[in-house]
């Protein structure tokens, strides 16, 4: 693969939409390729802006969306025939038990959310449950996806990661699980992208440190690197040193090692 053909796939690349094929073709590319690596590593510090956005808060209008919503449905259930809405909602919801559980989680999260619109004085307490209730369904969900045998929905079991407490312990051991050992090479780079939500964590820094050794696929190693620089993990030093001073190592992540050392001085 030239660089030419690589460029156009960086971006399905980082979506996790391209095909396994490319997929292979893309990373060997890279492999071997310091234009196209640096090409990646603007691309993913651009994703990671895009995920650490603030998500949208209930607004005013909720309660008349929820409504309009509300009534749609009912009319839409009123045109089916009586009998058949059953056979409908059976070939929309989803077999596999962890995207029932996703989709429950979600329903959760619109279900507080419209209490925030109808119900503005409801009591602390009250809400407060609420809140752990959809943190606790938001960490089951994550743990539960993280564990399946495909690749596809442990990504999502990541996405879910970021939508957890920052001190959610669970999920934060499974995404160091995911860095040390997942077989995707995907996955392993979204789980470094979400540990920035747990930067706080000591735990974070010392695995962080920790996993860089281990790690032989030089966008890995990359993401490692730039994620001890944004901890300022100090104690990574001589990790960083191994790294750049070793033959078996790629040059773009030789280079990258040097620039962390300056960087963490």
């Amino acid at each position: 693969m030239k660089c030419e053909e690589a460029k156009p796939l960086l971006a399905d690349y980082w979506s996790q939409t391209l095909g396994e094929t490319e997929e292979l073709s893309l990373e060997a590319h890279l492999a071997g390729c310091e234009a196209c690596q640096a090409a990646v590593t603007e691309l993913g510090t651009l994703w990671k802006s895009l995920a650490l956005l603030p998500a949208d808060e209930p607004g005013s209008g909720l309660r008349m969306r929820f409504y309009e919503t509300l009534g749609a449905y009912r009319q839409g259930v009123e045109s089916v025939p009586r009998g058949q809405w059953r056979q409908k909602l059976a070939g929309w919801w989803p077999q596999k038990p962890a995207w029932q559980v996703a989709i429950a989680a979600s329903l959760m999260v619109v279900g507080v959310g419209a209490g925030y619109g109808l119900k503005p004085g409801q009591p602390r307490q009250e809400m407060a449950e609420l809140r752990q209730e959809v943190s606790d369904m938001r960490q089951m969900v994550a743990l539960s996806l993280m564990q399946q045998q495909s690749a596809s929905e442990r990504l999502r079991g990541v996405g879910w990661a970021y939508r957890s407490e920052p001190s959610d312990t669970e999920v934060l051991s499974a995404l160091v699980a995911a860095v040390n050992h997942d077989p995707s090479v995907n996955v392993r780079l979204a789980a470094v992208d979400a540990l920035h939500a747990f930067a706080a964590s000591p735990v974070t820094r010392k695995a962080v440190v920790e996993a860089l050794p281990g790690q032989n696929t030089p966008m890995v190693q990359v993401a490692l690197i730039d994620l001890l620089v944004d901890l300022k993990q100090r104690e990574a030093k001589p990790e960083l040193r191994t790294l750049a001073a070793s033959m078996d190592v790629n040059d773009g992540v030789k280079e990258r090692a040097l620039w962390a050392l300056e960087k963490l001085q």
